[in-house]
């Protein structure tokens, strides 16, 4: 990944990923290690092989939990842990979802269920757990991610659009809870980016054509688009910017 701006208040800053092991966020870890940053991420599936992969090319290892972010006491322990680790969290990135295909007539209220665990419910107790801290401290950026997904109105996946929706919402109203305190909370709402899991899952050459069409720019977004957006909301560089939605998808939505 190339760099195209440094963040010198990120060196040394302790940011916690969830899902921070695979797809975007795998590349949210390695964009946080570039500019210096301590990271810990909690992640389902085992991360050892990239932890080590990180740790041979940026000297550091990333502090690793398995676990899922759906059980709220095990999120919590870790992020305990990581703060004992790296000192308490400056930067919370709420990343880990799961986009997966689904019938608004078929879906089964457990599905319903588990779905909002991950997209939403699962922010909002990441947020509780990092809040004191900020709050004991004066400073902290919450970064949540969102989708344009709702925005667009898309079919195919209600409670995922719906959970975005919510997240966005949830946002605005944390940053309007503890911003008194001095933290930041801000969504970032990607386009669709082109990782791997999206080009073996949905992405066809019909459907690529048309999305791209869509777009002000013409050209796909990679994940590099949206780490460096991260970088930006995670940093003091953004200190006046909170409750905000910030799209970064070509030019497909438009805000404000």
């Amino acid at each position: 990944m190339t760099r195209n701006a440094t963040f010198n208040d990120l060196d040394g800053a302790s940011v916690y990923i969830t899902g921070g092991g695979s797809g975007i966020g795998a590349d949210l870890t390695d964009g946080f290690l570039a500019q210096g940053a301590k990271v810990a991420f909690i992640g389902r599936s085992d991360a050892s092989g990239f932890v080590e992969e990180m740790g041979e090319k940026h000297g550091v290892k990333p502090l690793f939990f398995q676990g899922d972010i759906t059980d709220t006491e095990a999120l919590h322990r870790s992020i305990a842990a990581a703060a004992e680790a790296h000192g308490p969290v400056d930067a919370l990135v709420s990343n880990a979802a799961n986009d997966k295909r689904h019938s608004w007539a078929e879906i089964s209220p457990d599905e319903w269920d588990q779905l909002m665990a991950v997209n939403l419910k699962a922010y909002f107790f990441a947020a509780q757990a990092v809040a004191p801290a900020m709050q004991a401290r004066g400073s902290g950026s919450i970064i949540n991610f969102s989708s344009i997904s709702y925005m667009m109105g898309n079919a195919g996946y209600p409670a995922y659009t719906a959970a975005n929706g919510g997240i966005t919402a949830l946002t605005r109203s944390l940053a309007r809870e503890l911003g008194p305190d001095g933290i930041r909370v801000n969504a970032l709402a990607p386009g669709w980016v082109l990782t791997d899991k999206q080009l073996d899952k949905w992405a066809t050459p019909e459907g690529l054509a048309a999305h791209l069409d869509r777009q002000c720019l013409k050209t796909h977004l990679a994940p590099q688009d949206i780490v460096e957006a991260v970088l930006f909301l995670a940093s003091r560089t953004s200190r006046m910017m909170t409750g905000q939605c910030m799209v970064v998808d070509g030019g497909v939505v438009t805000t404000g």
